[in-house]
């Protein structure tokens, strides 16, 4: 048999030479086959394993058009393992209270341990504590720098706002970040939602996916932003996702601030948001965090976090009569426990 008719499949130098062609073929493409991938993950959230997304590559955008190539990396924060927290155990401390929160917890936020609780895994509707989890799926999905499109979508919306969002014109992401958490803008939630994930929708599902791989068995929200009564959790559940908020370096830089002012495209060029937490308003020492929440509903919620002498607490509150003074008393005796 000539070498001109040699198979491959018999061996000899010209099955060699066809070995060493498909290396080379692999090593070329194998490049391409990553970036493939992760441009699916980026262009796809919701198909990418556990939510995982590149920090180097395509900006992720959802809406129709051609990906815009970063030349810099995206500051996207990468999901860490859920965070446990240890309700077994007796309490650190106890307080005495004359109308105490129909739920609570008090936790060292590093170890996730219970230092008081009160009906931890009692199911509740959580108001605008639920933007803490549209935070999250914003922040593991989009880096700061990404211009969002104020669609028709965020002007029609209920309760607290931003209330100056442009129709039409972009924001930066981030500009939106801070609306959401300080001011607890539901024009911003529905901004951001639907810049992440095309629709509120679609987000609302990524926010559910996102609390079933975290185990947040109390948990379903309904919007990105808290007003509907379908949306629940617990104070457990809270919990996990008040870890993961201070470990998020965007979360937990935005929800330390007081008050901010911004570059924003409307007359005068300034946009100033002051928040509501009740500890950073009076000055609680060590406060750095990090929600408030209020409806019919769901009656006066909050999850504050302090840190004093290397140690950090948070606490949680649902349906509370008085977070103003129930969270720095929690606290207080939190950090006594010590």
């Amino acid at each position: 048999m000539s070498r001109r008719t040699l198979s491959p499949l018999q061996g000899g130098r010209r099955r060699r030479r066809f070995g060493g062609r498909v290396a080379l073929v692999l090593v070329v493409l194998a490049p391409l086959a990553v970036a493939a991938a992760a441009y699916v993950g980026l262009a796809h959230p919701g198909r990418s394993g556990g939510g995982r997304v590149p920090v180097v590559g395509v900006a992720p955008t959802p809406r129709a058009g051609a990906p815009a190539i970063r030349s810099e990396p995206l500051l996207v924060e990468r999901p860490p393992p859920a965070p446990r927290i240890r309700l077994s155990g007796d309490a650190a401390f106890r307080k005495r209270m004359r109308t105490p929160p129909v739920a609570g917890l008090v936790i060292d936020v590093k170890t996730g341990d219970a230092l008081w609780q009160r009906h931890a895994r009692r199911i509740l509707p959580i108001a605008s504590l639920t933007k803490i989890m549209t935070a999250q799926v914003v922040t593991e999905r989009s880096g700061p720098s990404e211009r969002v499109k104020i669609t028709r979508a965020a002007l029609h919306y209920s309760g607290a706002g931003v209330g100056l969002l442009p129709r039409g014109k972009h924001v930066r992401l981030e500009t939106l970040l801070n609306g959401l958490l300080i001011v607890s803008g539901n024009d911003a939630a529905i901004a951001l939602a639907d810049h992440v994930a095309g629709t509120e929708r679609r987000f609302v599902r990524l926010m559910n996916l996102k609390a079933r791989a975290l185990g947040l068995r109390c948990s379903h929200f309904a919007d990105a932003y808290g007003l509907n009564r379908h949306s629940r959790s617990c104070a457990r559940d809270l919990a996990v996702l008040t870890r993961l908020a201070m470990r998020n370096r965007r979360i937990a830089r935005i929800a330390r601030r007081r008050q901010v002012a911004f570059r924003f495209p409307i007359k005068g060029h300034r946009l100033f948001l002051s928040g509501h937490n009740p500890l950073l308003r009076e000055n609680y020492p060590g406060a750095i965090g990090l929600k408030t929440g209020y409806t019919v509903a769901a009656g006066r919620c909050f999850v504050g976090v302090a840190r004093r002498h290397g140690r950090t607490l948070a606490v949680i509150l649902l349906r509370s009569a008085n977070p103003y003074r129930q969270a720095p008393a929690l606290l207080d005796a939190g950090f006594r426990s010590g």
